[in-house]
């Protein structure tokens, strides 16, 4: 009876040492399942916050996409997934940088890629910048009028920290005209504002900038802040999908009849009062260009002589002069020519010449019905940036003056792959056409002379001409980022 209570005994010791395992384990898979759960839902619930602050068209986009996926079990259904976005740079925020552009589009757009440059490099937190309402133009239209602003904040938050407004009590500050406001030196390295402006935003906590245009060097600055210019350039700020759409239409418009040229035909109002260059014009245009030109304080150059400005290059071709140009470069007369420009000056009589020499002259307002033009009508940036998306894909681009929208379009085809681009020699075309109406050259001699003379001016690859002592006589950083920009071997090699 003894060793039968002994054997019974051990048999329930040997039960035990599996019971108590066992619920061990269990305890071990609810454990796991309960972490489990719990991790999904703070997933969920970091998604959905995510989806209504930063994304929310594109994250409901993917949860429809993905619903839709899971409802039709077939081969054909694909899963739209949502761009993923940058991490967040986490750095000490040094205070709240504000910034109003002047300008035009095209100015205001390389002000706003520096000032995004500098506020990387001083760890500061930028505002969306403040779009010029005040000058020649008169355009009302804010940063997201023009501009993808969430794409241009979530696109650059591995970067730095960029935010719609202030944070409520600097906003009343600020409200309240408590700000510190300057205009920071022109061309200036990268060190004037660590040294100058950075110790100002500590000081005071947000400082407003009230002047944009060129206030960075173009030369001389980190590999890395002028690829930041690059990358805010060509990657961050992307119009809204309004004037993205009809850019394309535009475009399809032009490719249905074949190739096409852009001529950004820089023969505005503006641009010769604030040039004073009247070639061609009557006495009483330019008495009139004159008068606008005294008109605007901030046009520092009053006393012009026209003949003296127009020899040095200094002008913008005429429409006659661009019709002889081009017909000299051996451009076909057929082609479509797109005129990425606003009102001529002179109107028909001054486009008479170049409307005879390339009778297939188009412009977005007759390539377009007025109503899908209605909502861009009094706002001048908003219709610079359908001739910018136009020019960026035609397959010549072609400026007769040398301004912003000319050099920023240059930069855009250069990174784009070195689309052509006829930079025309002002200076050189002014004296060949001289020679030719004098009858001292004939027009195959003209024409050879325009093609060699422009044959190494088409946009391609170059470095840029840096004048340590004279920034605004060298080359801008924006027609030519050549730090950002793959050689064509680069470009067969990435491609193989």
């Amino acid at each position: 009876m003894g060793s039968k209570a002994l054997e019974e005994n051990k048999m329930e010791k040997h039960k035990s040492s599996f019971v108590v395992p066992a619920s061990r384990s269990r305890m071990k898979m609810w454990t796991i399942r309960a972490t489990t759960v719990v991790l999904l839902w703070m997933c969920i619930v970091q998604l959905t916050a995510l989806g209504e602050t930063w994304r929310p068209r594109a994250l409901k986009a993917w949860s429809s996409s993905l619903s839709q996926g899971l409802a039709i079990l077939d081969d054909k259904v694909s899963v739209v997934i949502a761009p993923s976005l940058p991490p967040k740079r986490v750095y000490m925020n040094n205070g709240y940088l504000m910034i109003s552009c002047n300008g035009g589009l095209n100015q205001m757009r390389a002000a706003i890629c520096d000032m995004v440059a500098i506020a990387r490099h001083l760890n500061v937190t930028l505002i969306v910048p403040e779009l010029d309402k005040t000058s020649f133009w008169n355009d009302p239209s804010e940063f997201q009028d023009i501009f993808d602003v969430d794409q241009f904040i979530t696109s650059l938050r591995d970067e730095v920290r960029i935010l719609k407004e202030l944070p409520p009590k600097l906003k009343k500050r600020v409200e309240l005209g408590m700000i510190h406001s300057m205009p920071p030196i022109s061309w200036s390295d990268i060190s004037y504002y660590h040294d100058q402006i950075l110790p100002l935003i500590r000081r005071y906590k947000v400082l407003h900038l009230n002047r944009t245009d060129s206030r960075l060097s173009n030369n001389g600055q980190p590999l890395e802040l002028q690829k930041l210019r690059c990358r805010v350039n060509f990657s961050a700020l992307k119009f809204t999908s309004q004037i993205e759409e009809l850019g394309r239409r535009v475009i399809k418009l032009l490719r249905q009849n074949g190739p096409f040229l852009v001529l950004h035909l820089r023969y505005e109002m503006d641009m010769l009062a604030f040039s004073g260059c009247t070639q061609g014009c009557s006495p009483e245009q330019a008495e009139e260009l004159t008068r606008m030109r005294y008109a605007y304080p901030w046009w520092k150059e009053k006393m012009i002589n026209s003949d003296l400005k127009r020899k040095d290059g200094l002008c913008p071709l005429t429409p006659e002069e661009t019709a002889l140009t081009l017909r000299a470069l051996g451009i076909d007369q057929d082609i479509q020519i797109y005129i990425a420009a606003g009102e001529i000056y002179g109107g028909e009589r001054r486009m008479a010449a170049l409307v005879k020499a390339y009778p297939r002259l188009v412009r977005k307002e007759t390539l377009l019905q007025l109503s899908d033009l209605k909502y861009f009508q009094n706002h001048s940036s908003q219709m610079a940036a359908l001739d910018y998306l136009v020019s960026l894909e035609s397959d010549i681009f072609v400026p007769t003056y040398d301004g912003n929208m000319a050099k920023v379009v240059e930069g855009h085809r250069r990174y784009l792959g070195f689309k052509k681009t006829i930079l025309l020699d002002r200076k050189l075309l002014v004296e060949l056409i001289h020679q030719y109406d004098s009858g001292l050259l004939s027009w195959d001699q003209f024409s050879s002379a325009v093609k060699i003379f422009h044959s190494n001016r088409m946009g391609g690859q170059s470095k840029r001409l840096a004048i340590s002592d004279r920034p605004k006589e060298e080359d801008y950083f924006y027609a030519n980022p050549y730090e950002c920009l793959q050689s064509s071997e680069d470009r067969s090699l990435s491609s193989a």
